[in-house]
């Protein structure tokens, strides 16, 4: 019987179930995370992820309570830039870079962390909060709201530059 193929359709290449992950411009698309690895140095590597929620939360990559993982013995260098905004449009955004440590048991360290505000338009008697959160080979950010019965919708564009640490 024959098989139609569509555009890179292979085993293992550039599909899946027929949706096109690498088109033939050599663009990539429609990827849940995105790992690089530099070929020299097999012990470093930079993911990209979307962290969501709602309220005071912990922030999650699917909707079922998943946080990015963080190896053992590594330094991650961890950007994220977050939104939060509720119904009436007012917006929150800032930058958070953090340096988060991962030893060999697996406990997840924040060292340190700078932000940067971008934008604080929360009303008068509000707070809105963002923490970087750090678990057992886990990591995320955690959120807060007080003073209002909104809903604060937050979402985090996120960089782990993970080096191992030994």
């Amino acid at each position: 019987m024959a098989t139609t193929k569509e555009k890179f359709d292979s085993t293992g290449g550039f599909s899946i179930e027929k949706t096109v992950i690498v088109d033939e411009l050599r663009n990539a698309k429609d990827f849940n995370t995105l790992e690089i690895k530099n070929r020299y140095y097999d012990d470093s590597k930079i993911s990209n992820y979307i962290l969501r929620g709602l309220n005071t939360a912990v922030l999650e990559l699917d909707g079922i309570g998943t946080q990015i993982t963080i190896d053992n013995n590594t330094l991650n260098f961890i950007t994220g830039h977050s939104i939060a905004v509720n119904p009436q449009g007012v917006v929150y955004s800032a930058k958070l870079e953090s340096i988060v440590f991962c030893d060999a048991s697996g406990q997840v360290t924040v060292l340190s962390t700078m932000r940067t505000v971008i934008k604080d338009d929360i009303p008068t008697g509000q707070t809105w909060g963002i923490e970087p959160l750090g678990a057992t080979n886990r990591f995320s950010y955690t959120t807060s709201r007080a003073g209002t019965t909104n809903n604060i919708k937050w979402a985090v564009a996120t960089q782990v530059i993970s080096i191992e640490w030994a």
